[in-house]
This record gives structure tokens, sequence and C-alpha cells, in this order.
């Protein structure tokens, strides 16, 4: 049940705090744009679309154009839970940018960040 809080949950609302969570820290828009592009597929006008409409945070990654086949080398914890040892796996795509955003907001460089 606490999973479709988070589904249901409103893109637009949630952008804006991984904008301010990574700005905090020193980081820009763009860097939190990269990661959205490298984790998901969508381009700078997906992402606005998406953040100005009522796009479930959910639907944004079950309707994202190209999930990067990357993104399973992310590893480590966010909330307390291993994102790699999540189970339902719509909650570890939103976990994984969770994680991609904490690392951001930590310091860590780009091409650490985009396993690259």
């Amino acid at each position: 049940m606490e999973n479709q809080k988070i589904y249901a949950i409103s893109f637009g609302k949630v952008y804006p705090l991984l904008v301010t969570k990574a700005e905090k820290k020193g980081r820009t828009l763009e860097e939190v744009e990269e990661i959205i592009f490298w984790l998901t597929g969508y381009d700078k006008e997906g992402i606005a679309y998406a953040a100005e409409n009522p796009v479930t945070y959910g639907d944004f990654f079950l309707n994202a154009p190209k999930l990067n086949p990357n993104r399973k080398l992310i590893k480590g914890s966010v909330c307390g839970v291993r994102v790699e040892a999540i189970e339902e796996p719509l909650l570890q795509e939103i976990r994984y940018l969770d994680k991609l955003i904490d690392e951001l907001a930590k310091g860590k460089a780009m091409d650490k960040i985009l396993r690259s």
C-alpha cells in the first residue's frame, strides 16, 4: 500500500524537491536533468511536460522512453534499503533516481554517478 502512495505522487511535486536537494549542495538543475536523461531516456521537453502536467511518479517511470541498462549497476542504500535488493520493479526504478540524486548531493563526480 505504501508503494501505491509513492506511485501516485505527482512528478511535478517530486521534481522540484530533487532539484532543491541538489542545489542546496551546490549542484545544478542541469546536473539533475542529466541524471534523469541518463536514467530514463527523457529529454528536457519530456521532463518539463511531466513536471507541468498531471503525470504520476509511477507513470513517469512506466512511460520512460528508454531505461538505461547500466542502471542495474547502481548499488547502495536509500532510506535504509539497498536499491539492488528491492523486488518491486517500479519502486526500484524510483529508488535508483533517489540514489543518483543522493550521490549528486554528496558531491560525487558525474562520470561516477552515471556509471560511465
